[in-house]
This record gives structure tokens, sequence and C-alpha cells, in this order.
């Protein structure tokens, strides 16, 4: 009874490009509000930051680039894959300058104190590796 709910149940959900285009946008939209939180508070912090590891200051401004222009490329599904790779890249240096402190803790509630960056960085890699399926702007295949 079981195997067969389940087998129509998956016929019924089975829609891959859909789960694409749900995964592109939910992740696109939500890393999108940092990048214009980035926008309003600006990024001298990130450049203090980075100053402080010996780097330039100036390349705060590729957050711009992570956090913005990527995401609207995800969410639109233009070259979807580079765009990934590219916030991958971004989650990854933030989480090096702010989290690695924070590698092997857990909060009050008992959940591992990088879990947000761990599922942005995932969340990347899942978009990098399934592209962007047909639902996409403009119309066209992959």
């Amino acid at each position: 009874m079981l195997a067969k709910f389940n087998d129509k149940f998956s016929v019924l959900t089975h829609h891959p490009d859909f789960g694409r285009l749900f995964l592109r946008l939910t992740f696109g939209i939500l890393v999108l509000f940092h990048g214009i939180a980035k926008i309003g508070h600006g990024v001298g912090w990130i450049a203090v930051m980075l100053e402080a590891k010996g780097l330039p200051g100036l390349i705060a401004y590729g957050v711009f680039i992570g956090e913005i222009i990527a995401p609207v490329m995800i969410i639109m599904g233009w070259f979807t894959r580079p765009a990934a790779f590219i916030f991958a890249f971004n989650i990854l240096v933030a989480t090096l300058l702010v989290g690695l402190p924070k590698l092997f803790t857990l909060t009050k509630t008992g959940a591992w104190a990088l879990e947000g960056e761990a599922l942005y960085f995932l969340g990347a890699l899942c978009v990098m590796f399934l592209g962007a399926g047909k639902y996409r702007f403009p119309f066209r295949n992959e």
C-alpha cells in the first residue's frame, strides 16, 4: 500500500525543471537580500577585515558581484552554473573572514553555528551542478 502511494506521489511530483526553478528563485532571492543590505550599509567593514588580513580593501567590492549580480543571473537562469560558482566562492571567503572561529561551535539550540553559511555554500553547489533547467528568461534550452 505504501509503495503504491509512493509510486503515485512520485508520478505527480516528478517535475525536475520546476524543482530547479524553485531552487534558483529561493536561493537567488535570499542571497539578493544580503546584497541589497550591502548597498544600503556599504562594504567598508568588509574592507577593514580584509586589510587586517593583509589583503587589499578594494576586494570588498567583489561582494556586489557575488551577492547582487550572481543572484540575479541565477534567478534569471543566465550563466547559472558560473554564477552559482561565483556565489559559492563569495560565501566561502565570507566564512573564512568572519565565521572561522565558529567552525566547531554549536548554538544554544544545538545547531551548527555555521549552518547558514553551509546551507548557502551547498545550495550554490546544488544550483551549479543542476543548472538552470528549462524555465528561465529568455526561454531556451541549456
